[in-house]
């Protein structure tokens, strides 16, 4: 049998542009864009839930490696944790200047680190919220970051 294709709505904006995450398990794809993140269903292609906690636009989304946290990096200067199973917005971390452009979690899930268009690179403590460092002296805006996979 052929599998049929049913397009579904999703971002809408000024940019046209989302960005995407996939879960650990490969059964849910987080896509971040205007309006928020959508959470996909792989399988069906339907869209099961909309994690939104302001109208900030959403540049950058990343699935822990456990599967279940999101972080999102926002249009707002800031970085979301979401549970994600459920949905809820954790913590919201505050300290860039401007866009947060890239997030992603360290290998033990303890750690987010975010670029932005601030130029700093900053590192966070997923338990407390607390930011730990701020790394500067970039000339341009950080576009991506990442952990290497022994953790540092």
């Amino acid at each position: 049998m052929k599998p049929t294709l049913v397009p579904q709505k999703g971002h809408r904006g000024f940019y046209g542009e989302c960005v995407v995450a996939c879960s650990p398990d490969g059964r849910f794809i987080a896509s971040g864009g205007s309006g928020g993140i959508l959470i996909w269903d792989v399988v069906t292609g339907w869209c099961l839930r909309t994690l939104r906690r302001n109208k900030s636009d959403v540049f950058s989304v990343a699935y822990s490696p456990k599967g279940n946290f999101i972080a999102s990096g926002n249009w707002d200067h800031s970085v979301t944790i979401w549970d994600a199973t459920t949905g809820e917005c954790l913590k919201t971390l505050k300290g860039h200047d401007h866009f947060v452009s890239s997030v992603t979690h360290s290998p033990d899930c303890n750690i987010i680190a975010s670029g932005g268009w601030d130029n700093t690179v900053r590192v966070w403590d997923v338990a407390t919220g607390r930011c730990m460092k701020v790394l500067e002296g970039h000339k341009e805006s950080i576009e991506s970051v990442a952990y290497s996979p022994d953790n540092r």
